[in-house]
């Protein structure tokens, strides 16, 4: 029987061969993009992701949401095929696509039989470059991504809360404005905005073709040269990275809105990965993380919904890999009958203890298994490794670095992990965002959308 201490390592390393030992190929085009190929060969289907360097943090004020109303735009056809002929001939394959758009990145993908990558290939490659934006799509376009965020943010009172948190939380960064984009600019935008942004940042210098699945790697290399190939490389504009000036004290935030909880946000500024090699703090915030939240025996369900009873649901939140600025949440809904100031004491009680006493064994145990687990179950999924990839890439690592940022993360003690919470889960770097619940019945009538200036 192994020491318990153990168990975590063991469980990974026990693994580690079978998933070492897929074949992944990388190679750039002559044009700048980079193709990254990972052949597993467990079921007859093939995963393309085509991630573009360019998000949210790359707008610019009055034109907030663009990044997005382009990827919508990118399903209404190019020179060669017709509106909707793309999802037609995805569909007719039996093949599932559709896109996502992040701060950091803007994503397109489709999975399919393996026998039909040549057909995505070609279909993804001619939108890169082909694109026709008609003002009249784009006018019947802008009220269906103004309806999405009337639907996705401004009808959740907690959507409404963070985007007030993260507002507040940057004064400079353009973390601070949402990935939707406020209502103003949508309605203000036109048709040239969005082909700016195209001719822009929709280069295959500017991007990373990743492909996961039941194929051979060499082969999806020439198909690649094939379809992506002929694109003429494309400077991107230089990018002026906006720092975030440091934060002085405290922020706080209040958003009244019909609901049926209060809710409570708070946000610290923390680093993100950047020096793989050299940096601890990354991965000693993501074990943090998961020592206060991730399962129903993790600090904050224990001393908050179950112990004091003063929240419903209580969870933290961190994400090592960014561009722009890390934050680090705590999060939860105020149980009816107790108060806002109470969650929020609770939470600095929680993070006090951990700052005092430091973490146990146990603890550090049950993360790292969790940890461990979840690269497992990641590797049942080819959409999962390939998104993986892609965070890696976009980020500014390499697809290589999988394994050494798991090894980090295996080796944060419980001492890094005190000192991350000291030095910062501090007020200094805090933004507080609270939900105060109106009355459901209040509900104003839906307000009709602004008039569109073209």
């Amino acid at each position: 029987m192994f020491p318990v201490s153990l168990a975590p390592l063991l469980l990974f390393l026990a693994l580690v061969p079978a998933l070492a030992a897929a074949t992944v190929v990388e190679h750039r085009l002559a044009n700048g993009l980079k193709v990254i190929v990972k052949e597993d060969r467990r079921a007859p289907s093939v995963v393309q992701q085509l991630w573009y360097r360019a998000g949210s943090m790359d707008e610019r004020s009055g034109t907030t949401g663009v990044a997005h109303v382009l990827e919508h735009m990118m399903f209404k056809g190019t020179s060669r095929f017709g509106p909707g002929e793309f999802s037609r001939r995805v569909s007719r394959v039996g093949g599932r696509e559709n896109a996502f758009t992040g701060r950091d990145y803007t994503v397109y993908f489709q999975q399919v039989q393996r026998d039909s990558l040549a057909l995505v290939m070609e279909l993804e490659a001619d939108r890169m470059t082909n694109l026709v934006l008609r003002p009249k799509d784009f006018a019947s376009e802008i009220q269906v991504v103004m309806e999405e965020r009337r639907l996705r943010t401004e009808d959740r009172p907690r959507s409404l809360t963070f985007e007030a948190m993260m507002a507040a939380a940057f004064t400079a960064h353009p973390y601070r404005w949402p990935i939707i984009g406020w209502m103003d600019d949508l309605a203000s935008m036109t048709y040239r905005d969005a082909q700016q942004w195209y001719r822009q940042w929709y280069a295959p210098d500017n991007a990373v073709l990743i492909i996961v699945g039941d194929v051979d790697a060499k082969t999806v290399i020439r198909l690649a040269q094939r379809h992506y190939g002929p694109i003429r490389r494309r400077a991107v504009p230089q990018r002026r990275a906006q720092a975030e000036p440091a934060q002085r004290g405290i922020r706080r935030v209040v958003t009244k809105a019909p609901a049926d909880a209060a809710y409570l946000i708070l946000g610290y500024k923390v680093p993100v990965l950047r020096d793989l090699q050299r940096d601890w703090e990354a991965p000693a915030l993501e074990v943090l993380a998961g020592v206060l939240s991730g399962n129903e025996s993790a600090r904050l369900n224990q001393a908050l919904v179950r112990d004091s009873r003063v929240a419903t649901d209580a969870g933290a939140g961190y994400e090592q890999l960014a561009r722009g600025p890390g934050m680090f949440y705590l999060h939860g809904t105020v149980a009816p009958g107790r108060a806002s100031v109470e969650l929020e004491t609770g939470f600095r009680d929680a993070v006090a203890r951990i700052v005092t006493e430091g973490v146990t064994a146990k603890e550090l145990e049950r993360v790292k298994t969790q940890l461990a687990a979840r690269e497992i179950y990641k590797r049942d999924s080819i959409f999962a490794q390939a998104m993986e990839m892609g965070q890696l890439e976009n980020a500014g690592f390499s697809h290589r670095d999988i394994e050494t940022i798991l090894a980090k993360l295996r080796e944060v003690t419980a001492e890094q992990v005190r000192a991350v919470a000291s030095k910062y889960l501090v007020d200094d770097g805090l933004t507080v965002a609270a939900l105060d619940p109106q009355p459901l019945e209040a509900r104003p009538p839906r307000a009709p959308p602004p008039p569109l200036r073209h």
